[in-house]
This record gives C-alpha cells, sequence and structure tokens, in this order.
C-alpha cells in the first residue's frame, strides 16, 4: 500500500469513528439548548394576568339564546328576581350571576343530557342591562342610575357615564356599597386617578355601589374688599389668594384688620390672624375691617 492509499483509509477512519459522534454530539447539545430557550421563554403578553373578567347576568336582564341550526328554540327573555329563565324543553334554568359563556354552557349540558340537541352551540346576546347598576349623585352633570354594560367597569368609567363632575363639583369622591357582605366604603381624591399611580385608585365598580361627588370648598370674604361673597378654595390656596381672588383691600381696608373665622373641631367658631401664606380651609370666613387713621 503506498502513501496515498494509506492517508485515503486514515481519513475514512476518522470520518467514520470520530466525526460521525463529534457531529451527533454537537446535534444534541444543540437540542438541549433549543428545549432549554423554549422553557425559559416569558408567557405571551396578557396570558399571565388571566383573561378579563366577564359580564354576569343579574336580574332583570334582557337576553337573546339562539341554538345553532335550532331556530325553533331562539328565545327572548329576562331574567327574573330570582335569576331564572324558562327554556323550551328544559324548563326552568338558573343563570343569574353566572358569566354569559357559563349560562351558554349551562344550557347547552340540558340540552345534551336530554338527548334534544346532540351537539348544542349555544350563543346568548344581552340585549339590555338592567340586573347591574350602579348610581352616581351629588354634583356631577347628569346624575342617575347606570348599568355596567361590563365586568370591568372602573370608577372613572362610572364618572363618564354621568358626564363628568359639574362646575360645582369638587375633588372629593365618595364610593360605597358591599364587598364580601360588608359595608364599603371609600374617599379618592379626584386628581390621584391621574397620576402615576392613579390605576390602583381606579377601583372596580360593583352592582349596587353609589358614587358621590361632593361640591367644591368655599370660604367667603367680606368687608373692606373689592369684591366680598362666596369663593372657590382653590387646592392649597393661602389667605393672600383668598385676597388676591377677592379683589384685593379698598381704600379704606387695611392689613392689620385681617381677620379669619373658622370653626374648630368642637363646632365653635374662632377668630384668628393667620399669617400671609397660611392656608385656608373650607367654611372660612375673611373679615378686613376698616382703617381707623
Amino acid at each position: 500500500m503506498n502513501m496515498i492509499q494509506t492517508r485515503r483509509c486514515a481519513a475514512q477512519f476518522l470520518n467514520r469513528s470520530c466525526v460521525q459522534p463529534l457531529v451527533a454530539t454537537a446535534m444534541a447539545l444543540l437540542m438541549a439548548v433549543g428545549a432549554t430557550a423554549q422553557t425559559s421563554q416569558p408567557a405571551p403578553v396578557g396570558l399571565a394576568s388571566g383573561a378579563t373578567a366577564e359580564y354576569r347576568l343579574g336580574s332583570g336582564d334582557a337576553i337573546k339564546i339562539s341554538v345553532f341550526q335550532n331556530p325553533d328554540m331562539t328565545l327572548e327573555t329576562r331574567v327574573s328576581e330570582a335569576g331564572t329563565i324558562s327554556f323550551p324543553l328544559l324548563g326552568t334554568v338558573r343563570i343569574g350571576g353566572l358569566s354569559v359563556s357559563d349560562a351558554e354552557a349551562r344550557i347547552a349540558e340540558g340540552l345534551r343530557k336530554g338527548n334534544f340537541v346532540k351537539q348544542p352551540q349555544v350563543s346568548i346576546l344581552v340585549i339590555k342591562v338592567t340586573g347591574n347598576q350602579a348610581s352616581v349623585l351629588g354634583a356631577v352633570n347628569q346624575p342617575g342610575r347606570y348599568p355596567l354594560e361590563v365586568a370591568d367597569t372602573r370608577l372613572t368609567d362610572l364618572l363618564a357615564n354621568a358626564r363628568g363632575v359639574a362646575p360645582s363639583g369638587g375633588d372629593l369622591l365618595v364610593i360605597s356599597g358591599t364587598r364580601g357582605g360588608k359595608a364599603y366604603r371609600a374617599e379618592i381624591d379626584l386628581p390621584t386617578l391621574f397620576s402615576a399611580n392613579g390605576r390602583e385608585q381606579d377601583i372596580l365598580i360593583q352592582n349596587g355601589d353609589v358614587l358621590w361627588v361632593d361640591r367644591f370648598p368655599t370660604i367667603y370674604i367680606y368687608g373692606e374688599v373689592q369684591k366680598p361673597g362666596q369663593i372657590r378654595l382653590e387646592r392649597g390656596m393661602t389667605l393672600l389668594q383668598g385676597l388676591a381672588a377677592g379683589g384685593g383691600l379698598t381704600l379704606r381696608g387695611t392689613e392689620r384688620g385681617i381677620r379669619v373665622h373658622r370653626k374648630g373641631g368642637d363646632g365653635k367658631v374662632q377668630e384668628i390672624k393667620p399669617a400671609m401664606d397660611e392656608a385656608l380651609k373650607d367654611g372660612d370666613v375673611i373679615y378686613v375691617r376698616e382703617s381707623l387713621f
């Protein structure tokens, strides 16, 4: 065997005994890395937090029930006060408090178990929501009762339904209702709803909740000022700003004669002489006396 044949044989031997195992090992490593990468991939956005809550049917809701390829089973009805409906072939079916998909599944199960339809496909359309409502009262442009058409209706949504805060409304919102069978009440500062962490304050509205929008806080000014009367107390307004809102002092007014009448915690009115940079409070009455000289 010459030198060239010897080299060819050696190369063939290496291909069989060395190269193939190396290739197999490399493929195994690549598959392991791929499996690890697939396992460590984050879940798609929107799946980690779970599906959006569905609307739950309530007493008085008007619905339309359809069964695919069974038009004779189409029914328009209202959910009774007991949370039930009367459906053909099934009789009384309780769907109050169920989500739309759960109610569809319950009717479909009844049709299937009764051998009325082999593979029923039931769909429910909510025509009018009356079973789940919340009220908005106080200083809003359109007070009243509003249906909760979606399960994730929030405080800002309810306020928008009432056409927002009226010109006489303030920043204090009071929401009351029940949570877990217990009375619930929360006071919310309206501007905080639009801050960086405002989503935490934008609470979910539930059936029977009542939203109250308080009037704006006021102060009163009289005496030797240009425009005596009632003034809206803005956030952080000082005595100096209150005097400016009243048009300032007249020629006969004097800063030494400025007094503020304020109701204390005991309900009694006290006369104080605050500094010009001191903040005013709701209900304060500013009096500017006439200069004697």
